[in-house]
């Protein structure tokens, strides 16, 4: 190889790594504020107070196991090294001693007693939940987050939290972009700042948990039970968090945001949410045409049926399709609004009671007349109001 070769070579060589490099930058993601940061060792910087507490107590308890650590290990090594045969050390011939019995059981015992009562204080705080400005209602499915604003400012308001439809799309790509990258969803839970929010957690199908880091949130949804946490925000801001409990093969596409207003913010979004909701909520005896119907369904679909049936219909391993599906295609309408209704496959398919009345009846529409369900029939809202009676 000439020497004009070998400098050839090397020059393709930096020109691959410096392309490689900038592909690599290209990609790189940042720190999501009220996220995950990138290579993250620590906790998230704390939004509450419990949040604080809990990573004081964190860091004095990971200094007290350091210091024990250093001191058992730095006496045992000493002893190996000075007391080694090499060196001449000779074995001494002891029995038991009485005092480094006790001394060796109760100093042990005054260090954990002194962590149990540093963490007992923060544990009954965390576990406090009266007094409460705003009670919310978490509720999760397979997979997505059901709000409904119980008690305070914002009663009666409720919805449906689902990751960003565009989320799934570059996951089902492969091509991940954005610094919250499967942390986007359509609607996220909106609460006022300095207030104390409780959130009652349960879940329709199997056992979820609704963690947000930001807050030292952290609680199980199980069916047919109902847990309890509460936070209070310092900060305004947008947080994040993530189902916390394996429940099933999208357990990984049912994130948490949390979006902390200020009061005036908070009033406008409550005002605005429930004016969106009285629009939503139309009249159950309006008839309506097919074709509106239809187009209406199609939008709910996309948001609540797609991420388990597929946009296509097809279903996808033990999700059933809807394209072709017999139930679908039956005649009597009220098989499938019963299903809607009520769910069925012991969860699997979640109860929709949260729809009004037209939304299941478009949606129900929209999956009778399309891919190959040419059926014809029309669903309309007081067909599904008589059943949900």
């Amino acid at each position: 190889m000439t020497k004009n070769t070998r400098w050839q070579r090397i020059g393709q060589g930096l020109t691959g790594l410096l392309a490689a490099a900038a592909a690599q930058s290209a990609l790189a993601v940042g720190n999501l504020p009220g996220g995950p940061a990138v290579n993250q060792l620590d906790l998230h910087p704390p939004v509450t107070k419990i949040a604080a507490e809990v990573q004081t107590l964190h860091y004095g308890l990971l200094v007290v196991c350091a210091v024990i650590f250093v001191a058992v290990f730095g006496v045992m090594f000493y002893s190996i090294i000075k007391h080694r045969k090499s060196v001449g050390a000779k074995s001494a011939n002891f029995h038991e001693s009485v005092a480094v019995e006790i001394a060796w059981t109760i100093v042990p015992f005054l260090i954990v007693t002194a962590m149990g009562l540093a963490a007992t204080k923060t544990v009954v705080a965390m576990k406090d939940t009266s007094n409460a400005d705003l009670t919310i209602k978490a509720t999760g499915y397979q997979w997505k987050w059901g709000y409904d604003y119980l008690k305070g400012e914002g009663e009666g308001i409720g919805f449906v939290s689902t990751l960003d439809v565009g989320q799934r799309q570059m996951s089902d790509a492969g091509k991940p972009a954005g610094d919250n990258y499967l942390l986007k969803v359509d609607n996220p839970l909106v609460v006022p700042v300095n207030k104390k929010i409780r959130i009652i957690t349960t879940a329709n199908d199997v056992i979820h948990a609704w963690m947000v880091p930001a807050f030292a949130v952290k609680q199980d949804a199980i069916p047919g039970f109902v847990r309890d946490t509460w936070f209070r925000a310092e900060k305004t801001g947008d947080f994040y968090g993530q189902c916390a409990e394996l429940c099933g093969k999208e357990h990984a596409y049912m994130p948490i945001h949390v979006k902390v207003l200020s009061q005036a913010d908070y009033a406008k979004w409550v005002e605005g949410k429930k004016k969106e909701l009285a629009a939503k909520a139309d009249d159950p005896a309006k008839v309506w045409k097919m074709e509106d119907l239809s187009a209406r369904g199609e939008k709910v679909y996309a948001a609540n049926c797609a991420v388990c049936h597929k946009p296509d219909g097809k279903g996808a391993g033990p999700i059933k399709a809807l394209d072709g599906s017999p139930v679908v295609q039956d005649a009597d309408k009220a098989k499938q609004i019963a299903v809607l209704l009520n769910g069925q496959n012991n969860g699997a398919m979640p109860a929709w009671k949260s729809l009004s009345d037209t939304e299941i009846a478009a949606v129900i529409t929209y999956t009778k007349n399309t891919w190959s369900n040419k059926t014809g029939q029309l669903v309309q809202p007081a067909d599904v109001l008589a059943l949900r009676k």
